[in-house]
């Protein structure tokens, strides 16, 4: 029994590809431990999003909008369109959430932002919760705030859900197109 168990996890590793470069170890006995990403000096005390993260952060907030918007319209009995105060409010809760199921994951040596809606929550690897994560999505979400108007938001949500992301994270001004992460998010489309 113990010999299966442990080519099922040696299997696993290689299908998985683990190994040093992605931050585990996989040890003789066959047993995976991770290590929590080594944070920089920017990633430790900066109250602000580092900008090699700002594109996952973008995404990770238009999923948390589209995902809020989608459960206050789903709320409404009848007509699904929103107020003009229920989308502004909704909005605003968006916001305001604690943002504790995002942290920062360490995959192939490369440290990104991980939680829900993020293609890197299905990853592998250590999570470092709380910290300075919650605080920066809050920032940065509200920041949104001051440069779109809720109206143009719930435009894009209404327009297409899946759209939300494209308008605030890969559009002219966009956190994903600045980053040049743009590549990455129309190769993983071509996964799809």
């Amino acid at each position: 029994m113990k010999s299966w168990l442990t080519v099922c996890v040696v299997a696993a590793a290689v299908v998985y590809g683990l190994g040093s470069a992605n931050n585990e170890k996989l040890g003789s006995d066959g047993t995976i431990s991770f290590s929590a990403p080594s944070l920089d000096t920017e990633e430790t005390h900066s109250s602000h999003m580092p900008q090699r993260l700002r594109c996952d952060a973008c995404r990770a907030i238009a999923f948390q909008f589209k995902d809020y918007l989608s459960k206050a319209e789903n709320k409404r009995t009848g007509k699904t369109q929103l107020s003009e105060s229920e989308y502004i409010d909704t909005i605003e809760q968006c916001c305001s959430q604690e943002w504790d199921q995002y942290g920062l994951k360490e995959v192939n040596g490369m440290k990104m932002i991980s939680g829900p809606g993020l293609e890197e929550e299905e990853k592998m690897g250590m999570v470092m919760l709380g910290g300075p994560w919650p605080g920066r999505l809050y920032k940065m979400c509200h920041s949104y705030l001051g440069e779109y108007e809720e109206a143009d938001i719930y435009k894009a949500y209404r327009k297409n859900p899946h759209f939300l992301e494209e308008f605030l994270c890969f559009g002219k001004n966009g956190d994903c197109t600045k980053s040049g992460q743009i590549k990455k998010r129309k190769s993983s489309e071509k996964e799809l």
